[in-house]
Parts: C-alpha cells; sequence; structure tokens
C-alpha cells in the first residue's frame, strides 16, 4: 500500500511539472503520517502551486530545518553562500550578528549555529518589515535567545547596535520591478511582493542598507548583500560611495553572487 501510494504521489507530482518529483513525494508522504486524506490535501495542493516548503512548515538550509509559513519568503538554497562567506569572515571570541530583512530568520539562525559551534559568543539580533515574517523568526530565533524586531531596515534595531555590528546580513530583494511577473508562479503568487520587488534595478533596498551599513558596522564589520550577475558593479560602487570597501564573490557551485563592504575606517 505505502509503495502504490507513494508510486501515486509521484506521478501526480511529475505530470503536475515537479522536477524532483521523487523527492517531494517521499517528503509529502512524512507530512501526511499515515493519513490518507492528509496526503490528498498537500499532493493537491502542491499540484496546484502551493510551496513545498509552505505544506512542510520548514525548509532544509544548511542542514537544519527551519521553520516556514504560507506569507513568508523562502529562503533559497543559493544563499547558502552568503551564510558561509559571513562565518568564514567572522572575528574569533564575541560577534555581533544581525540579519537584516530576516524573513524566517534562517541565515541569522545558520550564522549563529555555526559560529557558536566553532567556539564564538555570538550576540544575534534580527529585524524584517513584515509582520508575518517577525513572527515566524520569532519562533525560529527564540530557542537561541535571539531578538526578532519590526520595523523598516535600520529603524527596527536597538541603537546600542549602532558601530558594534562586525557581521551585518542583508537578503535583500534584488528582482527589478519589471521582472517580478516573470519569476515562478510559486514565488510570485505566495511570497510575499516585499521580498521579491527590488525597485526599478533591483537595488533600491541595497541602496538604502549601504546607506546605514558604515554607521552601524564595527571597525573591520562587513554587510553582506546577495545579487545578480549584471548588478555587481553597481553594487560595489554603491558601497564605495558610502565608505565601504567592496569586494565581489562568487561560487558556481551555489550559482551566487555576494556583494561584500567591509568598514575600514570611521562611518561617512
Amino acid at each position: 500500500m505505502t509503495v502504490l501510494a507513494s508510486a501515486d504521489v509521484v506521478l501526480a507530482l511529475r505530470a503536475a511539472g515537479c522536477v524532483f518529483a521523487e523527492d517531494e513525494a517521499a517528503l509529502l508522504l512524512e507530512a501526511a503520517a499515515g493519513d490518507a486524506s492528509r496526503l490528498e490535501s498537500l499532493v493537491a495542493r502542491r499540484v496546484a502551486g502551493t510551496p513545498l516548503e509552505y505544506l512542510l512548515g520548514w525548509v532544509e538550509f544548511r542542514g537544519q530545518r527551519i521553520g516556514v509559513r504560507p506569507g513568508v519568503f523562502v529562503p533559497r538554497q543559493r544563499t547558502a553562500f552568503l551564510v558561509e562567506l559571513a562565518v568564514a569572515g567572522a572575528p574569533s571570541g564575541a560577534v555581533c550578528v544581525v540579519d537584516l530583512c530576516c524573513g524566517c530568520g534562517a541565515l541569522g539562525l545558520s550564522a549563529a549555529t555555526e559560529l557558536t559551534a566553532r567556539g564564538a559568543v555570538v550576540e544575534l539580533v534580527a529585524a524584517d518589515i513584515d509582520p508575518v515574517a517577525v513572527a515566524c523568526a520569532r519562533e525560529n530565533l527564540t530557542p537561541l535567545g535571539a531578538p526578532v524586531f519590526a520595523g523598516d531596515l535600520f529603524d527596527a534595531l536597538p541603537r546600542d547596535l549602532r558601530g558594534r555590528v562586525d557581521v551585518l546580513l542583508a537578503n535583500t530583494p534584488y528582482v527589478p520591478s519589471e521582472r517580478v511577473a516573470d519569476m515562478p508562479p510559486e514565488a510570485r503568487e505566495h511570497e510575499p511582493l516585499v521580498a521579491l520587488d527590488g525597485g526599478p534595478d533591483g537595488l533600491a533596498v541595497f541602496r538604502r542598507v549601504a546607506e546605514g551599513a558604515a554607521r552601524w558596522l564595527a571597525p573591520g564589520g562587513t554587510v553582506l548583500v546577495e545579487t545578480s550577475t549584471g548588478q555587481v558593479e553597481t553594487a560595489c560602487a554603491i558601497l564605495a560611495e558610502h565608505g565601504l570597501v567592496a569586494r565581489v564573490e562568487r561560487s558556481e557551485e551555489h550559482y551566487a553572487t555576494v556583494v561584500l563592504g567591509t568598514r575600514t575606517g570611521d562611518p561617512c
């Protein structure tokens, strides 16, 4: 019975265009926990286009299952490269990490967990403008004792963090407004527009982060932001304009591009 049920699910998912039908079928069967009616509902919703992560209630990110819910941006696997860079470049000892535009909190949670595992003492703070994301991130980050604030970028953060942030993770939206309509239906129909639309050239939110970053970073602190390859030159110029030393890192494995800006002197 289980084999037949699994085969039926695979066929339904494959017919709907799911590339990883076998893997998704196994996860949906796990989520249904033997409840036939729940499995039927999950498969129907997946076939209709509901993101798999919303159905499962979690996303796997850098080896952890991190809670997500409908209406919250689902972290992309390519963004694992940003966290990898953040952990590798963080100072030893005490580290202040801020996860700005945090969504479900996956970046901050992963970075803090990995830094703690290597012996660092991590102070993690997260913030997002979307109340649904804030509620989700609070569930994920409460076990770490990390506060999550609601508000617009740096306005949400406690003032005592100013000039103390060693690692600033900013997963800003970078899809140009006119290209949002070209995104897969799973994204444009289910995820919040504020987490997708980066303005006319995709860098509207990035500009605001770059403008404030130098005042919030500690000396030697770094802001890390994911971009597209076509935005790199402009993004680096924006960071330099605000007194940050810019560099670019690329990963063929993750198909990811990350722009980093480091504070080396007094804030502008």
